[in-house]
C-alpha cells in the first residue's frame, strides 16, 4: 500500500492529532506483515509529536526489524528524516525496556 501523507496531515505534519490518523491507516496493514510506502511529497512542516504519534508507537507491537522491512518512507527532506530517525530511536529504546515505561507513567502520574 502506497499513502500519500499529505492526503492525511496535510502539508504541515505536526500535530500527535495527524500522526494518529496515519498510524490508524498503516498500523494494521504493518501488523499483518504487509509492507507500506509512506510518500512525503508536497509536506513541507514535520515535528516530532507527529512522528511520535503516526511512526514511533508502531514499534510497541511490531519490532524494529520487521518495521524497517515493511514501512518505506520516501520524499522526506532531510530534515523529516532526521527527526523520524530521532523518534524511531527514542521509540525502540522506550518499548523495549518496561523500567522505561514504568518510568515515564510515574513521572506522569507527578506531573498530573
Amino acid at each position: 500500500m502506497k499513502l500519500e501523507v499529505k492526503d492525511i496531515a496535510g502539508t504541515n505534519c505536526i500535530t500527535q492529532e495527524d500522526g494518529k490518523a496515519l498510524y490508524q491507516k498503516i498500523h494494521p496493514e504493518l501488523k499483518a506483515g504487509r509492507p507500506v510506502e509512506l510518500s512525503f511529497k508536497d509536506v513541507r512542516v514535520f515535528a516530532s509529536p507527529f512522528f511520535n504519534a503516526g511512526v514511533g508507537q508502531l514499534l510497541r507491537d511490531i519490532p524494529a526489524p520487521a518495521l524497517n522491512q515493511l514501512l518505506k518512507v520516501t520524499d522526506l527532506p532531510p530534515n523529516g528524516i532526521e527527526t523520524l530517525k530521532k523518534v524511531i530511536e527514542n521509540s525502540r529504546q522506550f518499548y523495549s525496556s518496561e523500567k522505561n515505561q514504568r518510568a515515564v507513567a510515574e513521572s506522569l502520574k507527578q506531573e498530573e
